[in-house]
């Protein structure tokens, strides 16, 4: 009886055939993770943002007079806000900021001590609110300012004059690859300060 196997040649082909589509096929499911890891790190900086925004527009509803008689905001920029409001509910309130900086919007707290009282000017604490904000890469302001006949507010409009703030914030993990950005809207009325309350 005579066997017949395969000869070099048809081994050397049927191995290389073989290490072609596994290479193929891992390649495929390579590319498959790397994309997915991608859109769920972007669903994870939106989620992020997103709670970030929530205690964001929380605080800035809870606006009122700093323990001192101090208006209850302060400052007014496209890309900062700093205003005073009782975050913790304990019967102190706090001069809050929050700030964009670069792509990243931080919340820091200063609590007022003493009688009368005084505020800290160095921070209690600093918390990242969102990481990977483009707003200013693209040219969008984070806060928006409106007075209380709801026209926008401009850089010479006092404080005492807005009565509405709209925020946006737009996160983008990687601004050359899909799925691309997600914009975050939220407002807020400064309810506390309304007149006739």
């Amino acid at each position: 009886m005579r066997r017949r196997g395969f000869t070099l040649v048809e081994v050397v082909i049927t191995v290389a055939i073989f290490t072609l589509v596994m290479y193929a096929v891992f390649k495929g499911i390579e590319t498959f993770y790397s994309y997915n890891a991608y859109s769920i790190a972007q669903a994870h900086q939106v989620d992020h943002a997103r709670r970030g925004m929530e205690i964001l527009v929380r605080d800035m509803r809870e606006m009122t007079y700093a323990d001192d008689g101090a208006f209850p905001l302060v400052v007014t920029e496209p890309h900062r806000i700093a205003f005073y409001s009782d975050i913790d509910r304990d019967d102190s309130v706090e001069y809050v900021e929050y700030a964009l900086s670069g792509t990243t919007i931080t919340k820091e707290i200063f609590g007022a001590t003493g009688t009368p009282p005084t505020y800290a000017t160095t921070s209690e604490s600093t918390h990242i609110l969102s990481r990977y904000v483009q707003n200013i890469v693209q040219g969008t302001s984070t806060f928006i300012y409106y007075t209380q006949e709801g026209l926008p507010a401009s850089t010479s409009t006092p404080v005492t004059d807005i009565a509405y703030i709209r925020t946006q914030i737009v996160v983008n993990i990687d601004q050359l690859r899909d799925p691309g950005q997600f914009m975050l809207r939220s407002s807020s009325a400064l309810r506390n300060l309304k007149e006739g309350l």
